[in-house]
């Protein structure tokens, strides 16, 4: 929030926390054996996906780090998803 931009990059950040949130819903559903965890996971693979594609539209050092963990994380989800 603390970007020189910041309307620039408004889509990023909405998608950031979002992503994050789905994140931490997703491990807590795996660690809960939830028979839900890999239809969360088929979304958070998609949200992931999205924030990535977002992230990686900025040529900031720190939005091109985002970008990788994010499709990182999208490829770890699809292998959980069922």
């Amino acid at each position: 929030l603390k970007e020189q931009n910041l309307e620039m990059m408004r889509e990023c950040i909405r998608l950031d926390m979002q992503c994050a949130s789905i994140c931490r819903l997703a491990a807590q559903f795996m660690t809960l054996g939830s028979e839900f965890a890999g239809e969360l996971c088929r979304l958070c693979a998609e949200v992931c996906q999205k924030c990535g594609d977002e992230c990686a539209k900025h040529d900031h050092d720190h939005c091109q780090k985002c970008a990788q963990s994010c499709h990182r994380c999208a490829e770890e989800c699809r292998k959980m998803a069922v």
